[in-house]
This record gives C-alpha cells, structure tokens and sequence, in this order.
C-alpha cells in the first residue's frame, strides 16, 4: 500500500518541495475527542495541558493527553470534565479509570487516547513530557 503524497509549493518562490506524505502530515492533527478532552480540561483550568502524539512508538494508544492541577479536588472535576466532555462529542467514555480516589494522577483510558491529569507534584516527579520530548507535542493555555 502506498502513501498518497502532496506537492508543496512555496510561498516565496512558488517551487514546488519534495512531496510529505499526506498520513505523516494528518497524524500530527490531535482529532475530535482529543480536542474535547483539551476543551473539559481548559473549562476547568487545568494548568499545562499538553497533547502528544504517542501513536508512531507506543502501540497502546495514539494520543496522550496531560493536564494538571494545584490540588485533588481540581484533578478530579478535570478529569470528570474531560469525561463530560468526550462524551459530548460523541465519544464513549473511559474504557478503565484508574487513580480516581488519591487524585494524585489520574489515568483516563479511551482507547483512541489516554488522558492524565496530574496533580503538580507527582507530574513534576514523573514528567511524561521528557519520556516522550521525542514524539509532536501540542501545547494549550
């Protein structure tokens, strides 16, 4: 099976670039439920949230999403938002939830995607972002 690819032209000059592969150039676009799950995050200010895109070294999952907070109780209303919010979109919810009652990170299993919420200590002890600085990285306020 081949790899479709799409001439790119310039903007400079107008000549054309050697062809990218139109699946390497899609897969770095977090899709729908990983944005929904960005957008429960964000409604209840998560700190830091990050998307990477796992899918090319990790044969579990594509995407994995990071967020934050400064205390248990914002970990866990992130998580449920998140949750709420995938849902919205049309998505199921978590295939396994783990880490829900200590709230010190909490691991939402999608399938499509793994979300974790943090709380800012044990992410700073683990930092999945160095573990995986190698994969695209998206950054959200």
């Amino acid at each position: 099976m081949s790899v479709a690819s799409v001439p790119q032209a310039s903007p400079a000059d107008g000549a054309m670039h050697a062809p990218k592969p139109i699946a390497e150039s899609l897969a770095s676009v977090p899709p729908a439920l990983v944005r929904a799950a960005v957008e429960g995050a964000s409604e209840m200010s998560a700190e830091r949230i990050v998307v990477l895109d796992v899918g090319d070294v990790l044969a579990i999952t594509d995407w994995f999403v990071i967020a934050s907070a400064p205390n248990v109780r914002r970990v866990r209303r992130i998580a449920e938002m998140m949750e709420e919010h995938v849902k919205a979109a049309g998505g199921e919810g978590p295939i396994r939830t783990e880490g829900l009652d200590e709230a010190q990170w909490v691991l939402l299993d999608f399938g499509e995607f793994v979300a974790h919420v943090f709380h800012e200590s044990t992410r700073e002890y683990y930092d999945l972002e160095r573990l995986w600085s190698d994969v695209s990285r998206h950054e959200f306020s």
